[in-house]
């Protein structure tokens, strides 16, 4: 159901005040987590008298209370069933003390996470129940309420559906289960529609065979059951009648006498007599109204009266069954690790620091294992803070555990199935009211006449006289010294142990039974530690991961701490991994980035502002100047300094989220720029004076694997990319000249457009100031300006001027023209590719040699001096001619190596002949793209990171297909690019170009828009040759279309071509 559940908890008077606002707590925790939609009333409802009511009256108070709150939300002064007519309600009950965890069955943490989380949190058995209940049992359902235990794991079958047309009345989940666990349970005999038909309780072996399914198992009187608006509407008349109003507060609290011992249950009270009202249409059959929980007293026939008006109530309602696919009771005998057998996996929510240490089968959950922890197949350690050397056995649970008490584990000689609990717990008035005989019980797996002997201990010291002597009631375990306070490890229980110790020391502190521990445990304590060491565990996660160049996502993580108020901590540990990372700065930039995801996250979904913005502001200047020279330890101090005084505002944290990705850039220019050294110039003859060197280059057509390409995911997870050079209009569409001329200045001109439409700019600089903004991509000139300095034509900064640099070098100034053919924003790496035409030309006019590897790595240089960024394919693309591809693995320093793949003669033609561009007449804002991307990808959102490997197999699949000559293969390899593209970059697809491509499909193998999409041009591969004039005819003819154009391809087998000297 899309409509918020109201979930109303449900705890017996046995639990004390706190225990219940803990209750409150954590369910408020796991909305605020989303694992419970917003707008979902919360109550927690405590049974009004002790001993408790049983689930049945447990049931009918709670529904009251819900009643009464939803009146009150709806502005009426009374409880009205009226409210009941849209609501959906669970309840769910809990409150048994269990011995494997001490904050009971519904907070006991599982060996299970979700990937899928947006808030990391542990995963309980409650929240399991849940999701199953809010995902797969409760959507559809009509309005009522569901009711359910916590004491038990939901599975179901994806498939799992249950017909809600028309329904009226009860209806049971019944849970499979075998003949011999039958016999001391109940079983339904349902019809082929699903109506309850019988019932039998401790049934003969023989009576509950006829109840078997198709796999033999049969369905037991247990699990979720779904009350009707029109049943609850009966139910509710039962606050107002005697003696069922002694069940609920308002009863209680308006003098009416409680019902006591247990005497509603939710099945034998409820569901069986809905089932026997559905076959007697008047009187109660005499054993029902008795039953065998009725005690022959005066509350005994308040009982049967309690039972005969339920008959009442009841009458006339029919009882529905479905059935789950398996649920899993959490028993006393139960230990934690074997609730989820299935899980493979051994390591959850846990930092160790040797994950080979812990066995197959192992489970650690939740822990901080420092140092040589070693666990064993079937061993548990949970909420546990542990130094090595430690060795845990097969069989053993460690829970609780501070890292004070490591000492005195490492001093013990652990064998096989031991457990260790520690209990934060309140000492006060000890209430006992439930005994448990096991006559068999065994202490450290040998009998208690074993431990007497051992360590003269004798029955008296553990029970008192008249109590039962069972473990849950040995007074075993020492917790307080009258004179030095609370006890550890070291005091009794490593005694016990086999490890140093005294009788006289065990006896003189004041020592609880199990049972005496679990009533007093202070619950919130309890929660609170193992909170304390979920955050610690995910700020040692997150620098693993960080160090070890994870791929994981800790987006989830970084949300779970802003909420539980652990960022300074989380910030502290960024802060600390960013400034020891001075040997790998790619790891540096990621925490910068990181910490702008926390910041972000601390100003809200969607408050501050966007994301993206400028990142100038002078008051960071100083950080920033700092990080540029190369200073990351100072760098980093002084932004955190900075960043406290940006915490208070929603937009001032994202104006800080902002200058923290830019200083991220600033080492990823730095990390990028490590290629430097595969940069390899030599010195050859120098022109003469004012001989022009020319250099002209085709476009490039990316047909897979780009983004890959794009720093840091080319060094971080390595990329791949295969293109081809082609000339547009039968041209070579990107060049350059250079010359060398007198005048000791710089004359830098660049033109765009085609000749008579062509706009060209000139900047002449005179001086070495003229150069300062060399750096900033949209000053004039810029790419020109930093092929100056980039490519040692000059040094900036420095103390020489720049005539006097120029004449000293080169015997005069240089002037330089460049020209592009191609529209702005064309996808076809223009700019990339015009770098490397304005280097070769100003390494030719200057007498210096190169090779076309130096000039792939001088422009990814360039490129990070620029502040545009980008990543290495555009110049593979225009300065290598023919088809390639082009590979980076995951390693800095960053290197590019590319093949030219050996194709014939006869696929190249064809290729030429399939190939067409089309203009789409929108402008592409790549800058926009690649800033989201790189934030996503530092995120590691899931898809994103997935997406990256299929780039690079999708590459390497159109590899083999241009290699082994197939056009469909490439066609496919095309279309399955354009998904991946869009993937990376949402929004990459206007409305327009997807007008244009649906038109176009029914001509094309494949198609997709050049570099980054957003706009500029698409290309497609057509089913048939030569298809220019079918495709500018199908879109003169699609509504919308304009400002297109149609423009032939042809391959170019060189690339860079220089020509001769003028």
């Amino acid at each position: 159901s899309e409509r918020p559940l109201g979930a109303f908890w449900q705890t017996p008077t046995s639990l004390s005040k706190e225990r219940v606002c803990v209750c409150v707590s954590e369910l408020e925790v796991r909305q605020q987590r989303g694992g419970l939609l917003q707008g979902t009333l919360l109550l927690t409802v405590s049974d009004p008298q002790e001993p408790g009511l049983g689930s049945g009256g447990a049931t009918l108070n709670a529904l009251l209370v819900a009643a009464e709150h939803l009146s009150a939300r709806a502005g009426y002064t009374v409880v009205t069933t009226d409210v009941l007519d849209d609501a959906h309600i669970l309840i769910l009950h809990t409150g048994r003390d269990f011995p494997w965890d001490s904050c009971g069955r519904a907070f006991c943490w599982l060996p299970v996470e979700k990937p899928a989380q947006t808030v990391q949190g542990p995963v309980c058995c409650l929240d399991m129940l849940l999701d199953c209940l809010s995902n797969q049992v409760c959507p559809g359902s009509p309005p009522g309420v569901w009711v359910c235990s916590t004491d038990m794991i939901l599975t179901m079958p994806t498939t799992f559906e249950m017909s809600w047309e028309g329904f009226s009345g009860v209806r049971v989940l019944a849970l499979p289960g075998d003949v011999s666990y039958a016999a001391n349970h109940g079983v339904y005999f349902a019809d082929e529609q699903g109506r309850v038909r019988d019932i039998i309780y401790k049934g003969s072996e023989e009576r509950i065979r006829r109840a078997a399914q198709l796999d033999g198992m049969v369905p037991l009187v247990s699990g979720p059951v779904f009350f009707c608006r029109r049943v609850l509407e009966r139910l509710l008349k039962a606050h107002v009648t005697p003696p069922l109003d002694g069940c609920t507060y308002m009863g209680m609290d308006s003098g009416a006498p409680p019902l006591q011992v247990c005497s509603l249950r939710l099945y034998f009270s409820f569901v069986i007599l809905i089932f026997f009202t559905s076959l007697c249409a008047c009187h109660a059959p005499f054993h029902l109204l008795t039953g065998c929980s009725s005690p022959i007293s005066q509350q005994g026939a308040v009982v049967r009266s309690a039972r005969a008006l339920l008959w009442r109530i009841l009458r006339g309602i029919t009882l529905h069954m479905g059935m789950s696919l398996s649920m899993l009771y959490i028993t006393l005998s139960m230990c934690v690790f074997n609730i989820c057998p299935c899980i493979s996996v051994h390591v959850f929510l846990c930092c160790p620091q040797n994950t080979q240490c812990v066995s197959d089968g192992g489970r650690v959950i939740n822990s901080v294992l420092e140092g040589d922890v070693r666990v064993a197949s079937g061993a548990v350690i949970q909420h546990c803070h542990l130094q090595g050397p430690v060795e845990v056995h097969s069989g053993c649970l460690l829970s609780g555990l501070e890292v004070t008490s490591s000492s005195h584990i490492q001093q013990l000689a652990l064998t096989n199935d031991h457990i260790i609990q520690g209990h934060h717990i309140q000492l006060g008035e000890i209430k006992i009211t439930v005994s448990c005989d096991d006559d068999g019980a065994t202490f450290l797996n040998h009998r208690w006449s074993d431990l007497y002997s051992r360590t003269g201990i004798q029955p008296e010291d553990l029970w008192w006289s008249g109590r039962s002597q069972s473990l849950m009631e040995a007074r075993l375990f020492p917790v307080f010294q009258p004179r030095g306070g609370a006890v550890g490890l070291e005091v009794g229980v490593c005694w016990l142990l086999g490890g140093p110790g005294a009788l006289e020391q065990w006896r003189a502190v004041w020592r609880l039974s199990l049972r005496e521990v679990l009533s007093l445990t202070d619950q919130e304590g309890e929660l609170r530690w193992r909170e304390a060491l979920f955050f610690q565990v995910g700020r040692r996660r997150v620098m693993d991961n960080l160090k070890s160049q994870s791929d994981r996502g800790l987006l989830p993580s970084f949300r779970a701490a802003v909420l539980g108020g652990q960022h300074e901590e989380l910030l502290c540990t960024l802060d600390s991994i960013a400034a020891g990372s001075r040997e790998n700065l790619g790891v540096a930039a990621r925490c910068l980035a990181c910490i702008a995801d926390v910041l972000a996250c601390l100003a809200g979904e969607g408050r501050g502002g966007l994301r993206s913005g400028p990142a100038a502001n002078p008051a960071w200047s100083h950080a920033f100047s700092i990080l540029e020279k190369g200073h990351l330890l100072g760098g980093v101090q002084a932004l955190a300094t900075e960043r406290a005084k940006w915490l208070s505002r929603p937009d001032l944290l994202v104006r800080a989220a902002r200058h923290y990705e830019a200083a991220g850039q600033v080492l990823l220019r730095q990390a990028v720029m490590l290629s430097q050294r595969f940069i390899s110039i030599g010195q050859g003859e120098v022109p003469p004076l004012g001989e022009w060197q020319d250099v002209e280059c085709p476009a490039r057509l990316d047909l897979s694997g780009g983004w890959s390409d794009t720093p840091p995911i080319a060094f971080e997870h390595g990329g791949a990319v295969v293109n081809v050079a082609v000339k547009v209009d039968g041209r070579r569409p990107i060049g350059a000249r250079a010359r060398r001329i007198k005048e000791p200045r710089l004359l830098l001109v660049s033109s765009s457009g085609v000749q008579d439409d062509a706009i060209a700019m000139e900047t002449v600089c005179e001086k070495l100031e003229d150069l300062k903004d060399h750096c900033v991509p949209y000053a004039p000139a810029a790419l020109l300006k930093a092929v100056c300095v980039c490519s040692g034509l000059v040094t900036y900064p420095s103390r020489q001027s720049l005539d006097e640099q120029l004449l000293q070098r080169w015997g005069g100034g240089v002037e330089i023209h460049t020209w592009s053919l191609l529209p702005h924003g064309s996808g076809l790496g223009t700019s990339s590719i015009l770098a490397g035409a304005v280097l070769a030309a100003v390494y030719r006019c200057t007498g210096r040699t190169y090779d076309t590897d130096s000039l792939i790595h001088a422009v990814l240089h360039l490129e990070q001096m620029l502040t545009t960024g980008g990543g290495w394919q555009d110049q593979v693309g225009g300065l290598v001619g023919g088809v390639k591809v082009a590979r980076s693995k995951a390693c800095l320093p960053l290197r590019v190596e590319v093949e030219r793949l050996p194709l014939s003669d006869d696929f190249l033609l064809s290729l030429q002949q399939h190939l067409l561009l089309v203009y789409t007449g929108k402008t592409r804002l790549a800058r926009n793209l690649l800033q989201d991307t790189v934030r996503r990808w530092y995120s590691r959102v899931p898809s994103i990171v997935e997406n990256a490997g299929q780039l690079v197999d999708n590459a390497e699949e159109c590899a083999r297909a241009c290699t082994e000559g197939s056009l469909p293969r490439l066609g496919a390899c095309l279309e399955r690019y354009w998904g991946q593209k869009k993937v990376m970059a949402p929004g990459c697809e206007p409305a327009a170009v997807r007008t244009m491509m649906d038109a176009l499909r029914p001509l094309a193998l494949g198609q997709t828009l050049a570099g980054a999409g957003g706009g500029g041009f698409l290309y497609l591969l057509t089913r048939q040759p030569q298809q220019g004039e079918a495709v500018r005819q199908v879109l003169n003819n699609t509504q919308g279309l304009r400002d297109f154009s149609v423009h032939p391809v042809e391959l170019d087998m060189d690339g860079i071509s220089l020509l001769k000297s003028s």
